[in-house]
């Protein structure tokens, strides 16, 4: 068994990150209280054995392992620091707790989208979602765990004696070189509560529609309807596939002084200043349809909605476009052409979908190999799905290796997978027929679908036969 796959979670605790570069040590194993560790070689065990025992007051016992795996398990596990950030929690509670001020400092520092925290029977356990991969960083001891749930409580401004029910909050968290807001979702489960941090981040500057992966003829249907002065646009996909970014990316290059832009959202992952962006409160009356009729009053070009997932919604969204607004939403379907008939099932007249959607848009993230790691194969065709046909031959393909660039996995960094329709005479007239099959006629114009722009991909050698697998079975 490789090293790297025998890690055992908990044992990160028994040495400080600290302390595992100083001495270049890594803990692998705990028998009979006599703490296991790796070093570079036997000389060096020899050397580090009487001091380390001294140092950690315990016994130890050093195995030789290569530098090259060494240090790939001192990149994956201990995060270096190359400077300390002096840090602020905005709370009236002073910040007293390291671990969490570390946690949230490293989840950033990793682009971490998410950090989950939870608890089982005999163990807790803290993930983190880097690329959309969840994946293991630290082990609590059952007494711990508490403190650290009433500590995000406190500063989410959440009911610590609340147990049973679940709770929402938020939390402004500073650093000395930027600001960021943390929504918290606490849900009670069989052994304890969970906690989801969502790390929302209020900076658009990197955040460009002309870098998001669109190509070329992508991008010139989506530009041509976000740039007209009336209608709906709507971006699909499933959770986490980036829509939102997408939408944050198109405002941005719509935000003018001469328009007056409006949103609704839950929750407001960026600010953009010159746009007018409200919080959805499901709670006092404040859903999308209820802010949208008040949208009309307040003399919108623009309005986005972040979410169109009702009938009562997707109505008020349409008479926003028919009465000269342009409308931006996102929808859960599984391809563009889908948006059409999730209108339909929503009880929107064929006729009026015919006429007021300009574009639809699917969308799904993929990540991307290392580019320093990634190894050069020969490929199989049978490693495709039995009902796929490649659109073109590939012999070669790179496959995910892992390197301390990209913490072992293999992969660095996401990039968007689009489908873009916009609608013309031709797929106007099939809304009204009530036509949902429309693939003849997406392949006549030259349309790309999402598995053709995934393909081309892992064909450019991108990404990999894996992660692009789903898109090709559909």
């Amino acid at each position: 068994m490789k090293p790297e796959n025998s890690v055992k979670a908990e044992l990160l605790h028994e040495i400080t990150g600290e302390t595992a570069w100083h001495y270049r040590i890594f803990p692998f194993d705990l028998k009979e209280g006599v703490l296991c560790m790796y070093t570079e070689s036997a000389e060096q065990a020899v050397l580090l054995q009487d001091e380390l025992e001294i140092v950690m007051n315990r016994k130890i016992s050093l195995h030789p392992e290569t530098p090259e795996t060494l240090s790939r398990l001192l990149n994956q596990y201990y995060l270096r620091e190359n400077h300390r950030t002096e840090m602020e929690i905005t709370s009236n509670e002073p910040v007293s707790n390291d671990f969490l001020q570390k946690l949230i400092s490293e989840a950033k520092k990793l682009k971490s989208s998410d950090i989950h925290i939870e608890a089982y029977e005999e163990k807790c356990r803290v993930r983190i979602r880097i690329d959309g991969m969840l994946i293991e960083r630290y082990r609590l001891s059952i007494s711990e765990y508490p403190a650290i749930i009433n500590r995000i409580k406190i500063l989410a401004n959440l009911d610590i004696a609340e147990k049973r029910l679940p709770q929402d909050g938020r939390i402004s968290f500073k650093t000395a070189s930027q600001a960021f807001d943390i929504r918290v979702s606490v849900l009670p489960t069989l052994f304890g509560e969970k906690i989801v941090l969502r790390l929302l981040n209020n900076d658009t500057a990197n955040i460009d529609l002309f870098k998001l992966g669109l190509s070329e003829p992508d991008l010139s249907a989506y530009l041509e309807g976000v740039q007209r002065p009336n209608g709906i646009v709507l971006i699909s996909g499933p959770t986490g596939s980036g829509k939102t970014t997408t939408l944050y990316a198109t405002l941005k290059l719509l935000n003018k002084s001469t328009r007056n832009i409006v949103t609704i959202e839950d929750p407001i992952e960026y600010t953009l200043e010159g746009i007018n962006q409200v919080q959805l409160k499901e709670n006092i009356g404040l859903g999308f349809a209820s802010a949208l009729r008040t949208f009309l009053r307040q003399d919108p070009d623009v309005i986005m909605v972040g979410e169109i997932r009702d009938p009562e919604t997707a109505n008020m969204a349409i008479r926003a476009a028919l009465t000269g607004h342009l409308v931006l939403s996102t929808i859960h379907t599984n391809s563009a052409w889908g948006t059409v008939s999730r209108l339909l099932d929503m009880g929107i007249p064929a006729f009026l979908a015919a006429n007021t959607l300009n574009t639809s848009v699917a969308q799904r993230l993929v990540r991307l190999l290392c580019p320093v790691c990634k190894s050069l194969a020969e490929f199989d065709e049978m490693g495709y799905p039995r009902s796929f046909k490649p659109f073109y031959r590939v012999d070669t393909h790179y496959l995910p290796a892992g390197c301390p660039k990209c913490y072992n996995t293999g992969f660095s960094g996401r990039k968007a997978v689009y489908e873009v329709i916009g609608m013309d005479r031709d797929l106007a007239a099939l809304i009204k027929a009530s036509e949902m099959n429309a693939e003849v006629v997406l392949k006549e114009k030259g349309i790309s679908s999402l598995a053709e722009n995934a393909f081309a991909l892992f064909a450019s050698g991108e990404t990999s036969l894996e992660e692009i697998y789903p898109l090709l079975l559909n």
